[in-house]
Order: C-alpha cells, then sequence, then structure tokens
C-alpha cells in the first residue's frame, strides 16, 4: 500500500467519525484525484470502505450511548428500530436514506446506533450507495481544477447553509429521542 493510498484512508476513516461538521468525503477524493497517483478505482473503493467503516464505527459508539437516556427514551428508540427492519416500507425508507440520501450520514448512523438497528446491512447499503456516487465525483472532479477545489472545500465548511444542515440534523435527532413512539406506532395500526 503506497503511503498516498493510505494517508487517504486515514484521512476519510477518520472524517468519518465525526459526528457532526466533517467535509463531505467526496471532496477529499476529488482533491486526492487532482493531487495524487492514485487511480479513480482505488480513490473511490476505499474511500467508500474507509467511510463505510468509519460510519459503522460512530454508529456503534452512539449505540453505546443509549444506556446515559431515559429507560423510556430507549424503548422508543428501539421500538422505530424494529419497526424500520421489520416493515418493508421501513426497510425501503432504509435503503432511501443510507445508500442514496443527500442528507448527512452522519446523523443517519447516529440516529441507527441509538435504535439499535443492525448496522451491517445499513453500512453495507451506505457503502453500495457512496460507490456510485463517490464515482461519480471522482470521475467529473476534474472540471473543479479550473475553479480551484480548495476554494470550494473551505467555502463547503463555511457556508452557512451547510452548517444549518448539520445542526438541523443534530436537533433531528434530539427530537427523535422525544417522540412516543409506542403511541405513534399504535395509531397508524
Amino acid at each position: 500500500m503506497t503511503l498516498e493510498l493510505f494517508v487517504l484512508i486515514a484521512i476519510v476513516f477518520l472524517f468519518n467519525l465525526a459526528p457532526a461538521f466533517a467535509p463531505p468525503t467526496w471532496t477529499v477524493l476529488v482533491l486526492f484525484s487532482l493531487n495524487s497517483h492514485l487511480s479513480p478505482f482505488l480513490l473511490v473503493t476505499f474511500g467508500a470502505l474507509a467511510a463505510a467503516s468509519g460510519r459503522f464505527i460512530l454508529a456503534h459508539a452512539t449505540g453505546l450511548l443509549r444506556n446515559k437516556i431515559s429507560r423510556k427514551t430507549q424503548e422508543n428508540l428501539l421500538l422505530v428500530g424494529r419497526v424500520l427492519e421489520r416493515n418493508p416500507k421501513g426497510k425501503f425508507v432504509s435503503l432511501m436514506l443510507f445508500a442514496l440520501s443527500p442528507l448527512p450520514s452522519a446523523q443517519l448512523f447516529e440516529a441507527a446506533g441509538l435504535m439499535g438497528m443492525r448496522l451491517l446491512p445499513l453500512t453495507a447499503l451506505f457503502f453500495s450507495g457512496r460507490i456510485i456516487s463517490y464515482s461519480i465525483y471522482v470521475t467529473g472532479g476534474t472540471t473543479l481544477k479550473e475553479q480551484g477545489l480548495s476554494e470550494l472545500i473551505v467555502d463547503n465548511l463555511k457556508s452557512p447553509v451547510g452548517i444549518g444542515i448539520q445542526i438541523l440534523s443534530l436537533f433531528g435527532i434530539y427530537l427523535l429521542t422525544k417522540i412516543d413512539w409506542s403511541l405513534r406506532l399504535h395509531k397508524h395500526r
């Protein structure tokens, strides 16, 4: 393994361990595609593996925090997690969120960890979706060379909209813990 590839894997993995405010992985992959000798295949494959591994560990670590919340909240979250895993509509929602969603994936994995969902299938969905999206970004990334990629990354980190989406996503996880899922799901039956 080359040093460039090792550095790529480490950066992507660490960014995907972050619960919020890390730059999008695609920006790192495009930066490496423009400034390294790594093939697009290696960038996409190892980038997706490192991202999925980081998110899996983030979700698992967040799940360990479940003991720090009230028993009622724990039961509510576990209930909605079971419904998402067993119900065909829930499985479709999971597929859309983890494989294809433009939403910040850190918060999706944190919510999955809190809900006690099976993380390997969700991580596999995430990996599959990232293989596709990262391929598109890396392939199309060469057009960004003229615009200055470093400016794009910095602008993304400073973006009020991006920061707002991260904050709203974290608030959404908090709200998820406050919904009485047993009552809501009982009404739908």
